[in-house]
């Protein structure tokens, strides 16, 4: 075997080599979670598809009345996330362990037709009552199935791609200024990078071109991510 071959074999063993695709796919699935929910938030009445833990907080704020926010607008959005999430975990735990990329790459697919039959709903029928749920029921659902996935792949730092709390106060407890003690700064900077960077063009994209446009392009983000998830282990 050549020094190469050797080379490629020692990295084809290495876990980190191995999830370095998945890694860029989780990351840029943090960018699609930015759109989306920047579309939600700007376009469909201040509420979240993507970030449920400011769900709660918005829907505590429509609950007591501040206005511009909509109990039953949050309130679909946080049923149909968990109802995402609940299917997410029902094929999760018949998914064989060998078989994890096959699975990621059923669900990331589950996500662009869910997304892309936003789009076209957002195209077709912009501005009324009904698109507005549907929008908000399709991509909560999407992004529920998303992350019961995302967290059963248990990757480092990305174990979901649509709150950054934890990943925010890693980096600043474990930074040079904390205990010194990160070994990950890099992956943590750039989910905060990607979720910035989606939400910035989700919302010059809704504010300028409407909804549509910004779920086209998640849809089909998703849609490339579910091939790029592909290979093997």
């Amino acid at each position: 075997m050549s020094a190469a071959e050797e080379a490629s074999a020692a990295g084809a063993r290495d876990p980190e080599v191995r999830g370095l695709r998945l890694v860029v796919v989780l990351l840029a699935l943090t960018v699609v979670s930015g759109l989306i929910d920047a579309v939600s938030y700007l376009g469909l009445g201040r509420v979240f598809t993507a970030n449920m833990t400011g769900n709660v907080v918005v829907l505590g704020f429509a609950a007591a009345g501040a206005p511009g926010f909509s109990v039953p607008h949050t309130a679909t959005s946080l049923a149909c996330f968990l109802l995402g999430a609940a299917a997410g975990g029902r094929v999760a735990a018949h998914v064989a362990a060998g078989s994890r990329r096959r699975w990621t790459r059923l669900t990331l697919a589950a996500e662009a037709v869910l997304v892309g039959a936003s789009a076209a709903a957002a195209f077709t029928w912009p501005h009324t009552t009904g698109t507005r749920y549907a929008l908000i029921a399709l991509t909560a659902f999407a992004m529920g199935l998303r992350n019961a996935t995302v967290r059963k792949l248990g990757v480092a730092d990305l174990t979901t791609t649509t709150v950054l709390t934890m990943t925010l106060t890693g980096l600043a407890a474990e930074s040079r200024l904390g205990d010194a003690t990160s070994r990950r700064s890099p992956r943590r900077a750039a989910a905060v990078v990607a979720m910035f960077a989606g939400a910035c063009l989700g919302a010059w994209l809704a504010l300028h071109h409407g909804l549509g446009i910004p779920l086209l392009i998640a849809a089909a983000a998703s849609g490339v991510l579910a091939v790029a998830a592909s290979g093997r282990e």
